[in-house]
Parts: structure tokens; sequence; C-alpha cells
């Protein structure tokens, strides 16, 4: 798998944190940009007023509970008055389906905020997305420069379909004092924050034989909320792949997956793990964090942040366990797209409100600061020196090296999503056959490529 080597080298050198966004709940709620009265310092001669819609999934305090996007358009107007932006927030459990039928109504976002699996490889490649070329030709070379794989990721024949703000990878985390109570620490490199396979079954073990906590760790299948975590899990423990190397194929029922899936199969089975096919990652994180389960598979600053009132213990972020010791982390990258509503005045002004909340000098900072991850600029350097945010670089600075692969781009993503949960469902819950599952997982999924 690939290393962005160029995201190490200038996280490392910047210094900067991470987080991941939380897994949301709820459903989608719009609210409208507050009037601010402020002056019009930027607005160009001539221009008419114009509202556009802009949806954003829970990326940071973009979204979620403690939402700022509105802050941000308050910002806006003050140098753009005459372009209205209504907000409205969406969550990962029932964002996909309020998106979808606005599609199908005729009545899509003007601007949307979420990933390449979505906004190049579903929403792009249906010709749904506003070709975005314009703004990479102005600051492509800035990106290029911090990360040849988020350019590549963002368009398809030769369209850009995203417009990029950031990048992060995801790891998982323990109970440090569970582990240190239960002998089990002897089984990771704190270091590194790494650990084998046959470590990881000891030290699950060794928590399950102290009684410490409810359940060692939870492998939650009950959706496609923070399925990365579980993605990680099953392709680390035997150093197997998702997709092969040009993303035009799944690859979970290779010989290195199915052995995974027998071993976690046989850890639930023992007591050193548990399914659970009613929790989502926000259900497995909520566990963790009050001391029921003792690892998450869903960990970041994000969620470390968000948890920090009802943890009572050190949670320790640690990369996903492999046979050989080097963990290939998922990341993550997220930025904006435009639909094709076939209104050249709103596509015009949702460009210019991206191109603001990206490039602008200030803004572009802080921007990526709400999102509470790394910036795709190599210009926008260290975002969160002298923050609050800083003091938490260098424990998810150390899993950077191990950041793999950006798989997410293989096409039939959405579809293979549910197929991957269904699939675990089958496997850990039924107790149906492994390599028949994923098996089953694979054809359903390719079906969907092309």
């Amino acid at each position: 798998m690939k290393k962005w080597n160029r995201i190490l080298s200038l996280a490392l050198a910047a210094g900067m944190t991470l987080s991941l966004a939380a897994c949301g709940g709820g459903t989608a709620t719009e609210s409208k940009a507050p009037e601010t009265g402020a002056p019009a310092a930027s607005t160009p001669a001539g221009a008419e007023d114009v509202t556009i819609e802009l949806w954003t999934y829970p990326v940071g305090s973009w979204g979620g509970e403690n939402a700022k996007a509105e802050e941000v358009v308050a910002k806006f107007n003050e140098v753009y008055p005459n372009i209205k932006v209504n907000v409205e927030y969406l969550d990962y459990q029932n964002g996909d389906t309020a998106v979808t039928a606005a599609i199908q109504g005729g009545s899509a976002p003007d601007i949307i905020l979420e990933g390449p699996e979505r906004l190049v490889t579903n929403w792009g490649a249906n010709n749904l997305m506003v070709d975005l070329s314009d703004l990479w030709a102005e600051s492509g070379d800035d990106i290029k420069a911090n990360s040849e794989a988020v350019a590549a990721a963002c368009q398809l024949d030769g369209k850009y379909y995203e417009y990029p703000l950031c990048m992060t990878t995801h790891c998982m985390a323990i109970n440090y004092e569970v582990f240190d109570q239960a002998g089990a620490l002897q089984y990771i490199d704190e270091e590194t924050r790494t650990w084998t396979t046959d470590n990881f079954v000891k030290a699950m073990e060794a928590v399950r034989d102290s009684g410490l906590v409810a359940v060692p760790g939870i492998v939650y299948c009950g959706g496609q909320g923070g399925d990365q975590g579980t993605r990680a899990l099953v392709t680390n423990l035997y150093s197997g792949t998702y997709t092969n190397a040009d993303h035009t194929a799944y690859t979970v029922n290779s010989t290195e997956n199915v052995r995974a899936l027998e071993l976690i199969k046989s850890m639930v089975d023992s007591g050193a793990l548990n399914a659970n096919a009613s929790f989502v990652a926000s259900d497995e994180l909520q566990a963790f964090s009050n001391g029921t389960a003792a690892v998450t598979f869903c960990w970041n600053a994000s969620n470390k942040a968000q948890y920090a009132s009802q943890v009572q213990f050190t949670p320790f972020a640690m990369a996903f366990p492999s046979d050989d010791g080097k963990p290939e982390l998922c990341g993550g990258i997220w930025g904006f797209g435009v639909f094709d509503n076939g209104d050249q005045a709103k596509i015009d002004a949702a460009k210019t409100f991206i191109k603001w909340v990206c490039d602008d000098e200030t803004q572009g900072v802080e921007s990526v600061r709400l999102t509470g991850f790394f910036p795709v600029r190599a210009s926008q350097g260290n975002v969160y020196a002298g923050t609050e945010q800083e003091a938490n670089a260098t424990e998810f600075l150390t899993l950077m090296p191990y950041l793999g692969d950006y798989y997410n781009v293989t096409p039939g993503w959405t579809e293979q999503r549910t197929n991957w949960w269904n699939m675990l469902q089958k496997i850990l819950i039924s107790g149906e056959d492994i390599q028949a599952k994923a098996d089953e997982f694979v054809t359903a999924s390719n079906a969907n490529i092309g």
C-alpha cells in the first residue's frame, strides 16, 4: 500500500493535531444563517442577490452537536452580503438517504461537505456534480505539494468534483488503566503505539480474564457508521487489502482477510471480543467512554474531545494490530462539492463561497481548525500552533507514518458499505460460513463497479 510520506513529513514538521468527525445520530435539521448587519466589504459591482443551500455532514465542528457552519456563513456575508447561504446539517445515519431523496426530487443542495467516496465516485461518477477544475487551476499546486494522493482522490476522468479542505488518519484506543491492571500493557509498544496480532489476542484475553470491564471490545456491525474501524481491524490482522491496488475490485475474500475474520470470530466465541448487531461506532464509543468496553475501534482527537467529560480513565491512541507490526491505517479527506442544478448564478456563488472558505488567508486556516483535521494545503502549515488543540498533537502524530492507501475512491463504495456490515453480522452473529460470506460480499460489491 502507498504511504502518504509527504503528509507525514509536513505534519511532523508542523506539529499539528488531528481528529475524526464523530459518528452522528438523529435527523437532519435545517437552520438559516444569522443576520450580521456587516458592511459589504467586497461585493462585486452589480452583483445580484442569490441564495444557495449548503449541506454539511458532521465533519468536526462543521456539523454535529456544536455545529458552527452558520458562524462561517456570517463571516462570509461580511465580505459577500449578496450571497445568502442556508445551512442544513446531516448525520451519517440518515444523511445519505436525505441527499438521495433530494436528488430524486430535483432539490439537491448547491454545496455539500463530505469526502471523495461520495462527491467523486458516487455523485460525480453519476454526472451530478460541477467540474471544479477552474478552482484547482488556482490552488492545485499548493494541494499537490502536500499530497498527490489527495489530488488523485478528488478527480475522476480528469474532472475535479471535490475541492478539498482537510485530511486525517483513523486509529483505535485502549483504556490504559484497565490494560495496566489486567497486565495487558506488556503486549503493546507504547512508544510506537503498535502491537502484533498475536499480542492483540493475548492482551484482549488478559482483559477478559481480569473481569474489569463488561466486554473487552465490541465489533459493531449495526450499520455503516464508523465502518473504517472494522475494515482496518480486519485488513491489518494478517496484512490483507480491502481493494486491489488500482481500486477496480474489492478483495475482502482474500486468504489474509478470511483468516482475519476467522480470528475475530474465534475471539467473539471465547469472549475476548463481543459482536453487536445493534451497535454502530457512536454506540461503541459510548461504551468505551463509560468504561463498559476496554477498547474502541473508532478513535480520534475529535472523539477524545467529545467524550472528555465522560471519560474517567486515560484513553491511549493505538494503531490497529498487524501480523508484522506494520499497520496500514485508513485515511480521510473532506472538502466541498457543487451539485449541478442548472443555475449558473448559483454555481458561481457556490464556487465563491467554497474558495473563500478554503483559500482565504485567515478563514482558510480557521476552516481547517473547525474540522480538527490536517490542512491539505502545504502553505497553511501548522494551523494548531498556540491553540488548545496543539497539546494533543504528539499522541496522534505518532500514528501518521502508518497512513495507508486511500481506497475509498473505489467505485460502488456506497453499496459495499451496506454489504460490509451485513457480512459481519452473518459471520459474527449468525455464524455462517466465513469464506462463503466473504465471496458473496466481493461478488455483490464488484457488481456495482463500472
